[in-house]
């Protein structure tokens, strides 16, 4: 009875294949962790998605910002660009059976038992984890709405970003949305700084990983995250978990059974055919 934690797939659904594989993954007995990201960048979005869908209560993800972009192309709100890839899984047949499935999945996974929280880009420092969990829930609900359109229409801008009990409506909602899938780096009083995407020894002052701040959840929780792919997997505190490996850039994919702290990984195979050519 595993637990699996996967960093983002970006649509590398071979190398999904073959990580899991290399863990004996039987979704019967096993669970499968995702940090989001599910598709776009990589060759077959489409098929990971009709696979992460098909494993049922055997999975447990969370959306990431090119899962939510994703869900903008379909409501008419964003474009879709070639460099996403994306045209395939919007032209199949059970393209509305996917979103309308994708629109309905958690943004945060809190397990109590394990002590474990996963957000794509992970937690804010500004948060309790009943913060967290109140924030999540009202971004879920939205997007499982008939109002989803009007949420997705108003996500994108990096304002409001500090968190204020206070805040309602769709800067709120801004706000959760930008701290649970696209932050990086936080002033040292907590507040988001959503412009700089460099790695941590090159972020200007006074700015640091969120992950290096103190915060009421770190302190109680352990915390897997994806999205930071320059990262590497690398420089987190003990109990934070960088998974993304960046492997739609011809990284890697990268795993982590929880139950020994193991690490799988598993090379992009269009970086391997590239060096076999």
């Amino acid at each position: 009875m595993a637990t699996l934690l996967v960093g983002d797939v970006h649509g590398c659904f071979n190398e999904l294949q073959a990580l899991l594989a290399q863990a004996d993954f039987n979704p019967t007995v096993d669970t499968l962790w995702l940090t989001g990201d599910l598709v776009a960048r990589g060759p077959d979005s489409l098929q990971v998605l009709r696979y992460v869908r098909s494993l049922g209560d055997s999975a447990r993800l969370v959306l990431g910002n090119h899962d939510l972009h994703l869900l903008a192309i379909y409501a008419g709100i964003s474009r879709n660009k070639p460099k996403d890839n994306l045209t395939p899984l919007l032209e199949a047949p059970d393209c509305d059976e996917l979103i309308n499935w994708l629109r309905r999945q958690p943004v945060l996974q809190v397990d109590e038992e394990k002590a474990l929280v996963m957000g794509h880009a992970g937690i804010s420092p500004q948060w309790t984890i009943e913060t967290a969990k109140r924030c999540a829930r009202e971004v879920e609900s939205i997007l499982s709405s008939d109002s989803y359109p009007l949420f997705l229409d108003s996500m994108y801008g990096d304002l409001p970003n500090c968190w204020n009990d206070e805040l309602s409506g769709l800067p709120r909602l801004r706000y959760a949305t930008n701290a649970l899938t696209r932050m990086r780096f936080c002033y040292p009083n907590g507040c988001l700084d959503m412009i700089c995407k460099d790695v941590p020894k090159k972020a200007p002052a006074p700015l640091k990983p969120w992950f290096d701040l103190p915060g009421s959840v770190t302190e109680h929780y352990s915390i897997a995250f994806g999205h930071w792919a320059s990262l590497e997997g690398q420089g987190t505190p003990e109990g934070i978990y960088a998974l993304d490996t960046g492997c739609c850039w011809g990284g890697k994919l990268t795993m982590l059974r929880w139950e020994d702290k193991r690490y799988f990984q598993q090379d992009s195979l269009a970086q391997i055919a590239e060096l076999d050519n």
